[in-house]
């Protein structure tokens, strides 16, 4: 048996396919596997904001096309990044377990702190409205490209810092390049922040992915992703949602702002691991409600 896994062409996005790759293999040693590479139009585009050229299904429209026409078997991508909305016929079957979810800020080589001169660099509006927060006296500019051209960007001057997930950092071996690691409390994460997704055709036979599936990430990820859907959080809505569970308890937490503000508000709540899809609906809920019906 031979499976094809198709993943963007980032130095990221290929070891987070060879992380899956590698699980399958361990359980699997008999099925061949390949790698097909290729660049999407959310990797192309990188003068302008995500919400501006269409959102985060950017990153998969060009991997979804090669699943349909089976040019690929299974795609590889990090849960943040896909789209709220499920297509039926790519479902994800399997995800990862969880890496650490927080934040980090990454100075210019050499740096020992932030230049108030220059701006501080994040790729979307969940990041931007809370560092504003956090340093109201810095500029907060977006910032694109992958993890390493935003970090060529940050190393020839153009920002005094960026804001990024611990996680891409960690599996690129970057962590040597790390000068904070922002709590949950400081900066909430995005929704899956940390976890990776592999969808497959409907017709797939998914059975040799379950080695890379871990039950507690899908929980707390749906339980997330319930909460941004219902508020039709995107990439452009500054909204994030952070889920744990203890014992048959989940709690979860989730920033919501107000149309058109950079005003927020963090709230939590708590519900049973059997329950997680409505329990984001009942924070969104009553987040939106406390913005006088929000969205």
């Amino acid at each position: 048996m031979k499976i094809t896994v198709a993943s963007r062409e980032s130095r990221l996005a290929i070891i987070q396919s060879q992380l899956v790759m590698e699980a399958i293999k361990a359980a699997h040693p008999e099925i061949e596997l390949e790698l097909l590479t290729m660049k999407t139009t959310g990797d192309k585009i990188l003068d302008r904001t995500l919400d501006k050229i269409g959102g985060k299904g950017l990153f998969v429209k060009e991997l979804d096309k090669a699943l349909l026409e089976g040019r690929a078997d299974l795609t590889v991508h990090s849960y943040k990044d896909m789209p709220m909305e499920e297509d039926p016929a790519l479902p994800v079957v399997a995800v990862s377990p969880r890496e650490d979810p927080r934040d980090v800020l990454i100075l210019p080589l050499g740096a020992k702190e932030l230049d108030p001169a220059l701006p501080l660099g994040c790729a979307s509006a969940r990041r931007r409205i809370q560092l504003q927060k956090l340093y109201p006296h810095m500029q907060v500019k977006p910032v694109r490209g992958n993890v390493l051209t935003r970090l060529q960007k940050l190393d020839r001057g153009e920002y005094s810092g960026l804001v990024l997930a611990y996680a891409g950092i960690k599996r690129l071996g970057l962590q040597a390049r790390i000068a904070h690691i922002y709590s949950v409390a400081q900066i909430l994460p995005a929704a899956c922040q940390g976890v990776m997704a592999v969808q497959a055709r409907r017709d797939f036979d998914a059975t040799p992915v379950r080695a890379a599936h871990d039950p507690l990430a899908k929980v707390v990820c749906d339980c997330e992703r319930s909460f941004v859907r219902t508020l039709d959080g995107g990439c452009s809505s500054p909204v994030a949602a952070y889920a744990t569970v203890k014992g048959d308890i989940i709690t979860l937490t989730g920033l919501f702002a107000g149309e058109g503000s950079d005003d927020f508000a963090i709230d939590s709540c708590r519900g049973p691991i059997d329950r997680p899809v409505e329990l984001g609906q009942t924070l969104a809920e009553k987040m939106r409600g406390a913005f006088g019906g929000g969205r």
